[in-house]
């Protein structure tokens, strides 16, 4: 096959690169990365930091490590949403859930949690899931485009 130079990082020469092209535009131009991302990091970033922040890490351990883990998880999908749109398209679902569980995950993980945890853990909860909803509205109207 030396007769066909094709280089492996040089796609202009495939068959299907105009079709791709169009495809990725189209994933890309319907999934608003600065609206919804930025606020899915940022309540990731900040539920992860929020047992000291607020200062309840000491009297509720398990919470806190349990906040560090999911925050760190959020802000692996909004990561994820924003590098590789066209492949994460299917886990704005799993958001929701996420979402769903900060809810209640303070009476769930936590033996008696304060104010604060539980303040925490229900507006972070409802912003995630209101977020991941948005995010699978996003979705569903670019597969409609596609």
């Amino acid at each position: 096959m030396s007769g066909f130079p094709h280089r492996r990082d040089d796609m202009a020469g495939h068959p299907d690169a105009f079709e791709m092209r169009e495809r990725y535009a189209r994933v890309l131009g319907a999934h608003d990365v600065a609206l919804v991302n930025g606020p899915v990091f940022l309540v990731g970033l900040f539920f992860a930091a929020s047992p000291w922040i607020l200062h309840f890490a000491t009297a509720n351990r398990d919470l806190a490590v349990h906040d560090l883990i999911v925050g760190a998880a959020i802000c692996l999908l909004a990561l994820g949403f924003t590098v590789a749109p066209e492949r994460m398209t299917g886990m704005s679902g799993a958001l929701v859930l996420i979402g769903a569980w900060m809810g209640v995950s303070p009476w769930a993980v936590g033996r008696h949690p304060g104010r604060a945890a539980t303040l925490d853990g229900v507006i972070l909860g409802a912003l995630a899931l209101a977020l991941g909803l948005m995010s699978m509205a996003m979705v569903r109207r670019a597969n409609r485009i596609l």
